[in-house]
């Protein structure tokens, strides 16, 4: 099948990933892009066609494949992890990715099924996790400490479990590792949110601990070379073999540049103005910030009943003083996969992107 042939439908496409590879595909003339989502009011971009539905509803999810008629479909929706909803983690996460596999089966168009999975689908948010690769077990409730991750693992379970169950709807998975870049709500505002706080003097650990970020253009571009792999697959006239399989396969996809925990948001606060050094930083031993957070913890439960949660946790201390690195070998040589922008370059992106929408919403503010 011919490149500009290729009906692409970006499940999830308004939100921050999804309008990520909305753009690429774009950009690069490939084929017909559509989008659907709950919402489509945000990140529209010219060229693409926007269809509103729920993904766990069977009637939305059939009337927009009949519609569009789809080789491929990009399954990229899920909550924020910071929500700690568990029913809709649940919902969306698990009921609405089954459905959309099902419906996507069944209709008979879907050749590519590509999803959006977590690098924390292996990490059980305590221990260690160095240079691993998809070999490490897939951890599940309550092995899995967060539940937000749970849902992410078993989602991905029914994704690839999914492969050629279908008739020749080929499926795979893509695990980042800490995104960020532009419209992202959570990594980089919140690191710029510590800078505009005058916290960012304080440092848990020693920063030896290697830790994977990864810049959203890059986990775009693994999924749409996921998309042609699985596309490329169904050309062969033999089963490809172990080594070069991709359909039924999870992929760890990283900036493939590991530092230290606390260099990547001191690149952040660099480019948002800071003119500091690691040196200014006063060091908390990683034991000492447990007990402290420990302490801080009791007190806000006590005092306020469980309503409010204090913003030193033992879950952020473990989470600055860990070791989280992957080895993404296996996105290299089955997918092809190199990062196409660098860990500094997208957070110069990023950060851009952050203070001019700060700055249109403060002045859409004061014309109200």
């Amino acid at each position: 099948m011919a490149a500009d042939q290729i009906t692409y439908l970006v499940v999830g496409g308004c939100g921050f990933l999804g309008h990520h590879i909305v753009s690429q595909l774009s950009e690069n003339h490939t084929g017909t892009v559509a989008v659907f989502d709950l919402r489509t009011d945000r990140n529209r971009l010219p060229g693409a066609t926007y269809y509103e539905g729920d993904i766990t509803s069977a009637s939305d999810v059939d009337s927009v494949l009949g519609k569009v008629k789809p080789q491929v479909l990009i399954h990229t929706v899920s909550p924020l992890a910071m929500q700690h909803n568990k029913p809709l983690f649940d919902k969306v996460n698990i009921h609405g990715t089954e459905n959309l596999i099902e419906r996507a089966g069944k209709s008979g168009f879907v050749k590519a099924f590509v999803f959006t999975s977590s690098a924390s689908v292996v990490h059980d948010g305590i221990h260690d996790l160095v240079n691993v690769d998809e070999t490490t077990p897939v951890l599940y409730w309550p092995e899995q400490t967060e539940y937000y991750s749970h849902t992410k693992a078993v989602a991905e379970s029914r994704v690839l479990e999914a492969n050629r169950r279908y008739g020749d709807m080929l499926t795979c998975a893509i695990r980042p590792s800490g995104i960020y870049g532009e419209g992202d709500v959570q990594a980089l505002p919140g690191f710029l949110k510590v800078l505009e706080e005058g916290k960012h003097n304080w440092q848990i650990g020693s920063n030896e601990n290697q830790f994977d970020w990864t810049y959203v253009g890059n986990v775009a571009h693994a999924h749409i070379l996921a998309a042609r792999a699985l596309l490329h697959t169904h050309t062969m006239s033999i089963t490809p073999l172990n080594h070069e399989k991709v359909d039924g396969e999870a992929f760890f996809v990283t900036n493939d540049e590991t530092a230290g925990f606390w260099d990547f948001p001191r690149q952040i606060w660099k480019t948002a103005g800071w003119n500091g050094s690691a040196e200014d930083a006063w060091v908390i031993p990683r034991g000492a910030g447990i007990v402290i957070a420990l302490l801080l913890e009791w007190i806000y439960w006590i005092v306020f009943f469980g309503t409010k949660e204090s913003i030193f946790t033992v879950q952020r201390v473990r989470f600055t003083t860990m070791y989280r690195s992957f080895d993404i070998s296996k996105a290299k040589q089955r997918l092809g996969y190199m990062p196409i922008v660098s860990q500094k370059e997208g957070i110069d992106r990023g950060v851009k992107a952050y203070f001019k929408e700060r700055k249109r919403t403060s002045m859409g503010s004061k014309e109200k």
